[in-house]
């Protein structure tokens, strides 16, 4: 995978077997109980996971408020990658400039986010690579962000074992 040293990169173990956790970013009764970080909620308006499927979804968030985001599936390679686009949005699914939807002007109004899957006997080693700056990542919370999501996956995946 070739990446930007300056986009945001990601590892994190997972005390489950990959196919667990591929199914948990594929399935959409999976991501609506963890895709959103802790204290938010992601409701998806439409989500269709195959290559060339798009999705529309809103996390609610009760400070910063809501955030539309659309995107389209690329690369569905079970269970070892999954590549998808994220473009800022607004509820008609029409994208939106970074500053519309609330975010600094430096955020990218559209992203690609590939995730790989590897296996470590009965642990899985989750590699995230997003196409925007760690720095600007760091700087609007959505770094941490996906920490709270993985702290939420876990707990889903103790409960899927």
């Amino acid at each position: 995978m070739k990446t930007n040293t300056q986009d945001l990169l990601i590892t994190h173990l997972f005390d489950a077997p990959r196919e667990l956790v591929f199914d948990a970013w594929t399935d959409p009764e999976h991501l609506q109980h963890w895709y959103a970080p802790e204290g938010c909620d992601i409701v998806f308006k439409s989500i269709d996971v195959r290559v060339g499927g798009r999705f529309h979804s809103v996390i609610l968030d009760p400070v910063h408020g809501e955030c539309w985001i659309t995107g389209e599936y690329l690369e569905i390679n079970a269970p070892e990658r999954l590549v998808f686009s994220m473009e800022l949005c607004n509820e008609q699914g029409i994208p939106v400039s970074a500053t519309e939807a609330g975010k600094s002007k430096d955020w990218p109004p559209a992203i690609i986010t590939t995730i790989t899957f590897e296996p470590l006997g009965e642990q899985t080693k989750l590699t995230l690579h997003q196409t925007v700056p760690e720095m600007e990542a760091k700087k609007t919370g959505a770094y941490q962000s996906w920490f709270s999501m993985f702290d939420r996956l876990n707990a889903l995946l103790v409960t899927s074992k």
